[in-house]
């Protein structure tokens, strides 16, 4: 994965929280070097994760936290269809299931007909947006009320900070579980 040279008026926090994210970004990405398609759709443990999945996921998390960063809320809406309850689709119960709730479990598998090189520019893609959004936001401490979700309190925020920092723990602890997978298929690790 590569990264972005930052303008000379980008200041030194700026470019650690980005240095950060792209460091974790390397060690997942890493873990899939010299992998097949089949072998990142591969699940080798009994958990339903894959390394195209994880990556997918990260990606997909990434871009929504960068919209969120912009946009607010709005960016990142969990509504429910009528008459569904949050228990219910908890339970995998409902009798209709969101779209976000949908593309959230699609996230963690390679679907037909997607390809670890795909995946991986999408990624790319999705990174260098993320730099240039960051490079744009006058003020890392700007806040935006988080969404309304059963996983987030009601009233809080977020700022824009807290946003990169949450994504380099996110995809740090992602990496950490694609080290696994990656072991567990052949033996081998990012490192």
């Amino acid at each position: 994965m590569t990264t972005t040279t930052l303008p000379p008026t980008h200041d030194a926090e700026r470019a650690d929280l980005l240095g950060g994210l792209a460091a974790a970004r390397h060690a997942l990405t890493g873990t899939t070097r010299g992998l097949s398609d089949e072998q990142a759709a591969a699940h080798p443990t009994v958990s339903t994760l894959c390394l195209g999945g994880l990556i997918k996921h990260v990606a997909s998390l990434e871009e929504a936290w960068m919209r969120f960063a912009v946009e607010g809320p709005s960016a990142m809406r969990y509504d429910l269809p009528d008459g569904v309850t949050w228990e219910e689709l908890a339970a995998g119960t409902a009798r209709e299931f969101p779209q976000w709730a949908i593309d959230h479990g699609n996230d963690f598998r390679m679907l037909p007909g997607e390809t670890l090189a795909g995946i991986l520019a999408r990624y790319e893609r999705i990174a260098a947006r993320s730099e240039e959004v960051i490079a744009s936001v006058p003020d890392l401490s700007a806040t935006h009320p988080l969404p309304e979700a059963p996983w987030n309190e009601p009233g809080a925020v977020r700022s824009v900070r807290r946003v990169l920092t949450h994504l380099i723990a996110e995809t740090s602890q992602h990496a950490g579980h694609a080290d696994l997978l990656r072991e567990t298929l052949d033996g081998r690790t990012s490192s």
